[in-house]
């Protein structure tokens, strides 16, 4: 029997809520509520591809030409997204994660990042996917088990669908007062109010034409904390919660046809946070020893 592009399966279920975790890059392969699906996935046969259902470790989004200084260092990494000449998304999307736990309803995976071309420390990661009747919960743990500080960043990509054709179709709630302005490398100028803009989803308009690859924040959250975007067409509705960690969420309705769903991306910082720049404030910095823990979640029917 050949193997799965994306290593061994891990199906977690709760009632009517069923996911499955991949032993590759600890990806969210599928996430389903009474058999519909909430999250657009891959089959078990495919890798990955356009981040879905990633983990981006320890960084989310694009570093400028691969170069950032940290602590009087300049470090180079791959480059890859070579079309606009930046590094993408981090360095755990592709390798085995370590099965660490596994319940009916929840699986945990490690990985660690050793010092490598553009990385120069060790960090440790684990997720840990849950399906409860709330739906799916993620908690995020990373911890510098080095000698020096670490940058880091944390950012997922869940497609979320609610069985439309295009995106055109559905009505999007973002609860984001900001939004970041891009060159054509999709690289930050700067930050400014959605009032008044495309970006202003507040109200939950109809998609229709409007097209986005734009990275939110000033994000309005509930009482419990946690801030929601909603994607909704007729009786159906997906949502998108993060936690305080979560101070970005990045929204991508791409795709040749419009048809790959809507990308709700919760994110520690924005694009570029490693380098100098209006994103660079949301940066985290690990000390020795040192853990972050951030949760973020899908829920839908």
């Amino acid at each position: 029997m050949n193997a799965a592009p994306t290593g061994e399966q891990y199906e977690i279920i709760s009632g009517p809520h069923r996911a499955v975790v991949t032993e590759v890059g600890a990806t969210l392969r599928s996430f389903s509520v009474e058999g519909r699906d909430v999250v657009r996935g891959f089959g078990v046969d495919e890798m990955s591809r356009a981040g879905r259902g990633q983990h981006l470790i320890p960084w989310p989004n694009r570093i400028r030409d691969g170069r950032y200084v940290f602590n009087g260092v300049t470090q180079q990494l791959g480059l890859t997204e070579p079309a606009r000449n930046n590094a993408s998304h981090g360095l755990v999307r592709y390798v085995p994660w370590v099965l660490v736990d596994k319940k009916v309803d929840a699986v945990t995976s490690r990985v660690r990042i050793h010092p490598q071309p553009g990385w120069p420390g060790t960090l440790e990661a684990m997720i840990t996917h849950q399906v409860s009747a709330d739906g799916l919960a993620v908690t995020v743990e990373a911890t510098n088990i080095g000698e020096d500080e670490l940058p880091f960043g944390y950012g997922a990509h869940p497609y979320l669908t609610v069985g439309e054709s295009t995106v055109d179709e559905v009505s999007l709630t973002v609860p984001a007062g900001s939004y970041l302005e891009v060159d054509d490398r999709l690289l930050p100028t700067k930050i400014s109010p959605v009032d008044g803009t495309i970006y202003d989803l507040r109200r939950g308009p109809v998609l229709g034409s409007t097209n986005l690859d734009t990275a939110m924040t000033d994000l309005v959250r509930d009482p419990d904390g946690r801030w929601r975007v909603k994607v909704v067409l007729g009786e159906r509705h997906a949502e998108l919660w993060g936690d305080e960690a979560m101070k970005w969420t990045q929204i991508f309705t791409g795709g040749p046809n419009r048809d790959w769903s809507i990308a709700g991306e919760p994110m520690t910082c924005g694009p570029d946070a490693f380098n100098a720049g209006p994103t660079h404030g949301d940066l985290k910095v690990l000390a020795p020893g040192e853990t972050f823990v951030g949760q973020w979640g899908i829920s839908g029917r």
